[in-house]
């Protein structure tokens, strides 16, 4: 794990970077779909800790939260990025997307999230419709402080995704990423779990900063350089 950096009169304190996978495991996903996506997400935790230790005063934590007829999280806390170890999900069921909310607003609530961390990283990943109310959970999640000023990506799996909703969820149209086979989605994964995991200033600001961004001014926008985005883009649709 990366240590902090010393400056005379002590050490810079890191601050927590808190990263969650946010996955739809609908029955629409099983199969080759979230296949790919355990896979995907076991092969670049490396590359995540790697991407945190460039900021040796940041200390990533990193936590899974499934979604299907209900939602629930895949460990009791968020766990540091060195000791994380992705556990296999499986697809059945519905889309409950506004339950996922729900309990990403009960994370987002200081406590437990601290009032000195990095805005938190929320990577949505989906392949259809919420199946339940979410318009009043997501209203309620990005009304809080650390909503607000989350960093919010989402990967749009297939052809029949609610594009619309992801955009809801990122705040911008420009945030939403399309996935249309393995090959597209493996190389969306990495890019978005790298590319969040350097999350630095500008947009390092506490919650409750005088100085924070304007609320035109979603932290994603800053932070994440759109030039490193890989060409996934093509026309063979396979899902």
């Amino acid at each position: 794990m990366a240590t902090a950096l010393k400056r005379p009169g002590g050490e810079l304190a890191q601050r927590p970077l808190h990263f969650y996978w946010i996955v739809d495991c609908s029955g629409s996903m099983q199969g080759e779909k979230i296949g790919t996506v355990n896979n995907a997400i076991q092969t670049v935790i490396p590359g995540m800790v790697e991407a945190a230790g460039d900021n040796p005063n940041t200390q990533l934590f990193i936590r899974t939260l499934k979604f299907d007829s209900d939602a629930r999280w895949i460990t009791e806390g968020a766990v540091p990025a060195d000791d994380f170890a992705w556990d296999d999900l499986t697809a059945s069921g519905s889309t409950s997307m506004g339950k996922a909310f729900n309990l990403l607003s009960a994370e987002l609530t200081m406590p437990p999230m601290p009032e000195r961390a990095l805005p938190p990283v929320l990577v949505l990943l989906s392949d259809g419709m919420p199946t339940d109310n979410y318009e009043e959970s997501l209203k309620k999640m990005l009304k809080l402080p650390w909503g607000k000023k989350s960093v919010r990506i989402a990967i749009s799996i297939g052809n029949d995704a609610d594009n619309d909703v992801l955009a809801e969820f990122t705040g911008n149209p420009e945030f939403v990423f399309q996935a249309n086979n393995p090959e597209s989605l493996i190389k969306m994964i990495k890019w978005a779990s790298t590319a969040a995991s350097q999350v630095s200033s500008p947009a390092s600001l506490s919650a409750n900063s005088e100085d924070q961004l304007d609320d035109a001014s979603p932290p994603a926008a800053i932070i994440l350089n759109k030039n490193s985005i890989p060409d996934i883009y093509d026309d063979e649709d396979v899902w």
